[in-house]
């Protein structure tokens, strides 16, 4: 599909800085942002919530600001804005998520303070472990072993599909089809 003129012209616009270009920039493109976000985290199985949401749309359209417009200077005009910016929301709302996943790692396996709320907040880990555990009985072997790998163990689809021996495009739809039989079986622990 070819540039039309109405984005060739709010383009040209914003790369020149006229008054109120970015404004319409922003309200002709924000729903695509948000479908590009919504999708991208289901996608990989990630909960947003409307904070996070909008944390990411905001990041994707820095990303379009930065530099002087860098990346709408760099644009070829070769498709529609839309394409482009479809990729471009999509790359900076996967590299946003992956960094998030990282951090959230980190911070799980980031050494206890000694305090008061240690060991209660062991207990609880103990407690939810354990929950999770009779969850993965009511599903069966192949089922049970995607999602303590993606879950409990933080692997990720590909390093699933080659311990599983399952093809990679195939982890996600387990990986959701147990949760709702986890979900059916045990109410909110298993959300």
């Amino acid at each position: 599909m070819a540039l039309s003129d109405i984005d060739r012209n709010l383009l040209d616009r914003c790369l020149v800085q006229k008054p109120r270009a970015w404004e319409d920039f922003v309200d002709r493109f924000m729903g695509l942002v948000v479908h590009v976000t919504n999708h991208s985290a289901q996608c990989r199985s990630i909960r947003l919530t409307p904070e996070d949401r909008e944390d990411l749309c905001a990041e994707v359209f820095l990303a379009i600001i930065k530099d002087d417009y860098a990346v709408l200077r760099h644009f070829r005009r070769q498709s529609s804005l839309a394409t482009y910016l479809t990729v471009i929301a999509r790359r900076v709302v996967v590299r946003a998520l992956i960094g998030r996943k990282s951090a959230s790692r980190l911070n799980q396996t980031a050494p206890q303070t000694v305090g008061a709320g240690v060991s209660s907040n062991a207990e609880q880990r103990v407690e939810d472990r354990e929950e999770v555990e009779r969850l993965l009985e009511e599903l069966d072997g192949q089922e049970a072993d995607v999602v303590r790998m993606y879950h409990l163990e933080g692997k990720s689809y590909q390093e699933i599909s080659s311990a599983v021996g399952m093809p990679e495009n195939s982890v996600g739809p387990t990986l959701s089809r147990a949760r709702e039989k986890m979900r059916r079986a045990g109410g909110p622990a298993a959300s």
